[in-house]
């Protein structure tokens, strides 16, 4: 389904004396259809930036993005347009992914008429089938985002992109930003949507319970690295990097402060 292949991303900064950072590395990963991806590391490890790579909203300095074959980097903007539909990001916060000028039926209608994918009335029943789908009444089609939970507005953030009935999604740390009690209903939620539609997620998240939980195999990184990468049981039971190691150790030392074990 999607493929890195040594994808390196150097971000430029000054005028006169430009400088270089270095934000990924020749990462590699393959995730193959109606699979979970899961991507943990620390802040600025270049966990976002290699997924909205692989997405191309990011132009990589150097590397292949390949989705279902089709080499992407070298494709023209215009010619990415039929693949648009088929690849979409949930964003960490909902705030920045629904106009709060907008109800939330508009939002949720504005990928059927940007795509111009359905009449007036088609639309309609496809909100109200939308958000039942992620567990919202559709009487709350006629608010505006301030006026619902956070928990509610990023499962309206999903129903928006599951209006265009992707294949694969980028899940930016979809539930960071949430009470415990609705991470868990969100991320219960998701998963469930992906087994009904065979989905293809990339999951990025610093917080492993979540990783364990959500993925069929990880990919650890660090310093633009991907330092590990394998099917989630194993990375586990038999870490290969230091760093994934102290990584397991803090988050078990959180857990079972906690009371919870990983």
């Amino acid at each position: 389904m999607i493929e890195l292949e040594k994808i390196t991303k150097y971000y430029t900064r000054g005028f006169f004396r430009k400088e270089k950072t270095l934000a990924v590395d020749k990462a590699s990963f393959t995730i193959s259809d109606g699979k979970t991806l899961g991507l943990v590391g620390e802040s600025g490890s270049g966990k976002t930036t290699l997924g909205r790579i692989a997405l191309r909203l990011i132009e990589p300095t150097s590397g292949t993005v390949r989705f279902d074959g089709v080499d992407l980097t070298t494709l023209p903007r215009h010619d990415l347009r039929p693949f648009r539909k088929r690849m979409q990001i949930i964003f960490q916060d909902p705030d920045t992914s629904l106009d709060p000028r907008m109800t939330i039926s508009d939002c949720i209608a504005e990928p059927f008429m940007v795509w111009h994918l359905a009449g007036p009335r088609e639309i309609d029943d496809r909100i109200s089938e939308l958000l039942e789908q992620v567990g919202l009444q559709p009487d709350l089609a006629t608010r505006y985002p301030f006026e619902i939970s956070g928990g509610q507005k990023q499962r309206v953030a999903l129903a928006r992109v599951l209006a265009l009935e992707p294949s694969f999604i980028v899940a930016d740390e979809p539930t960071a930003a949430l009470d415990p009690s609705v991470q868990a209903q969100v991320l219960s939620l998701l998963k469930d949507i992906q087994r009904k539609r065979k989905l293809t997620l990339l999951f990025i998240s610093h917080d492993l319970q979540v990783i364990q939980q959500m993925s069929d195999s990880i990919a650890v990184m660090h310093a633009g690295k991907i330092v590990d990468l394998g099917p989630t049981a194993d990375v586990f039971l038999s870490p290969r990097d230091v760093y994934t190691s102290r990584l397991i150790a803090a988050a078990r030392e959180s857990e079972a402060w906690f009371g919870r074990t990983i």
